[in-house]
């Protein structure tokens, strides 16, 4: 069975992190306020599918701005 290292707060699993709340959230949301909501919950999925496909993703990009490192860059293997 795969697990992930959870020794520390990497790009990936933070990215992961943030995927998994705004699509809790935008669901909560959908089931609340209004169906539309779910458009966010579309573009998180279409976000994860391109990083999927060509390893390109926006969140990551940002969270790379703000200084969080790529797991394999904090010299862990």
């Amino acid at each position: 069975m795969y697990m992930a290292k959870t020794d520390g707060w990497y790009l990936e699993r933070v990215v992961f992190l943030i995927a998994g709340v705004i699509t809790g959230l935008s669901a909560l949301l959908a089931w609340q306020v209004s169906l539309w909501w779910l458009l966010l919950t579309a573009m998180v999925s279409l976000n994860l599918t391109i990083f999927a496909l060509s390893g390109f993703c926006i969140m990551a990009n940002m969270l790379y701005k703000f200084g969080l490192k790529p797991r394999l860059q904090r010299g862990e293997a």
